[in-house]
């Protein structure tokens, strides 16, 4: 599964955290503290997602697990987002996607 520091990554190729700061009305430090927590929060990553064209709603949902404690619902969470983005994308079928999300 990508993560949010994938996309920040690809944010900060394109523009510099300052130019990100500023098109995002974000505080000048708000990037720098989520490098530093390893996470974007789901309302930034939605907003660098669709300033780069990319699918909002898949990386509130990406920022949203990634900020929740390990537990067995998050790890059902990951599983349930990981084989509906499988048979969204016409990748795998059911039983490919669910033997896929069984070793996440």
């Amino acid at each position: 599964m990508q993560n949010t520091m994938d996309l920040l990554d690809s944010a900060l190729k394109l523009r510099s955290a300052a130019d990100w700061h500023k098109q995002l009305d974000l505080s000048r430090n708000a990037l720098h503290s989520a490098r530093q927590r390893g996470n974007l929060s789901p309302a930034i990553a939605g907003a660098l997602a669709e300033a780069l064209g990319e699918d909002p709603q898949k990386w509130i949902v990406i920022a949203a697990l990634e900020g929740e404690r390990e537990s067995a619902c998050k790890t059902r969470m990951v599983r349930r987002f990981l084989t509906g983005a499988a048979l969204t994308l016409g990748a795998v079928g059911n039983a490919a996607a669910t033997t896929v999300c069984i070793l996440c």
